[in-house]
């Protein structure tokens, strides 16, 4: 509210301009409704251009609040981690692998929302860069917001990501791929990268021999099956979800941007239902009947499937006896280890996914 924000109990006015033309003036609880949408990782925003409204988002300070509030509880879970098990450097390893990848993301968007690096010398067009784009925060501040959100589950954004530039939203698309663990949503982010984090773990037992263990707790074949079903199930949704809405004329009929673009579309849009994102490319006619049975679908089995896994991974361990720890162990809290799980959670997300991106925003971007 000190901000800039609106909060009150007002109905909407009509009110007649200087030019004598009509106008509609909303009023609501927003302020409140912000701070939930943000700190709850929800995303629905009290408008329908959400955080790029002025009334709910109304200056850079602003700006800067909203991202800190939807990132600020997912950052804090690996610390809880580290004080439940007793060992604040375990949290540590974690919440610094969830930092590299949320850096480079947001990075990555505003180097390409810069048109730097890209094919050209820059924007064919005056001001090309603010296509979609909210001018009181510019293309930096609509980089930082689509990099924060699309990492976690909240789904606000302050600007079209259906206006990014093909490799700009296509990071965007990764970042929701990634399953949402750099930090994720509250919980589902921690438990996400602990999963990934057992993998990691049993990739370097592989490689140099040394016992798979994690916390204490052995990583045997049983968990590794848990492990590869709950990573496992999201690709399998959203592709086939992909390829069912490419091959068919229900699905053909509501892609408005033919192409590579209007791939990226379709699989942005079950990437972020299945991962509980809720942002879109909004290029897709997603209030097709099509689309909204296999969107529902594609919510119910990416949302609670995982879950499903997940829980069976933790009774497999939590029914274990602890194993001291001992010379042939991997030490999981080194800066060793936050470059492997770092390097394991964006080989595996990019070697599944690697089709998909290249023959939509890559093909776009290199086109």
């Amino acid at each position: 509210m000190a901000g800039g924000t609106i909060e009150n109990l007002a109905n909407y006015h009509t009110i007649t301009t200087l030019s004598g033309a009509h106008q509609t003036i909303p009023g609501g609880t927003v302020a409140s409704q912000e701070v939930i949408k943000d700190l709850g990782n929800n995303g629905g925003g009290w408008f329908n251009t959400n955080s790029a409204h002025p009334f709910e988002n109304p200056n850079p300070f602003t700006n800067i609040f909203e991202i800190f509030l939807l990132l600020l509880i997912p950052f804090a879970t690996p610390r809880a981690f580290g004080k439940m098990v007793g060992d604040n450097k375990q949290g540590y390893a974690l919440v610094a692998a969830m930092v590299i990848i949320w850096a480079a993301a947001v990075g990555g968007i505003s180097l390409f929302e810069a048109h730097l690096g890209t094919a050209g010398a820059g924007p064919q067009l005056a001001h090309g860069a603010y296509e979609g784009v909210e001018t009181r925060f510019g293309p930096p501040g609509c980089s930082l917001f689509a990099g924060s959100t699309t990492v976690t589950s909240t789904g606000a954004v302050n600007c079209f990501h259906d206006s990014l530039t093909p490799f700009g939203g296509g990071i965007a698309l990764f970042d929701i791929a990634l399953g949402e663990v750099a930090p994720g949503g509250i919980g589902a982010g921690m438990y996400g990268i602990l999963v990934l984090a057992m993998v990691t773990v049993f990739v370097a037992g592989l490689m140099v021999g040394r016992t798979p263990e994690y916390i204490g707790k052995k990583i045997r074949p049983q968990e590794m099956k848990y492990a590869s079903l709950y990573f496992l199930t999201l690709p399998v949704v959203i592709l086939t979800m992909s390829a069912i809405a490419i091959g068919t004329k229900w699905g053909q009929s509501a892609i408005f941007n033919p192409g590579p673009h209007g791939l990226t579309e379709i699989v942005y849009a079950y990437a972020s239902q299945a991962n509980n994102n809720g942002s879109a490319f909004a290029g897709l006619g997603t209030g097709a009947t099509f689309y909204q049975i296999t969107g529902g679908i594609t919510m119910l089995l990416g949302r609670f499937a995982p879950e499903i896994f997940a829980l069976g991974l933790a009774g497999s361990l939590a029914r274990q006896s602890p194993t001291p720890a001992s010379v042939g162990t991997l030490d999981t809290r080194t800066p060793l280890f936050v470059g492997m799980l770092v390097g394991v959670i964006l080989i595996l997300v990019g070697l599944t996914y690697f089709p998909a991106l290249a023959l939509g925003p890559f093909a776009e971007g290199l086109h």
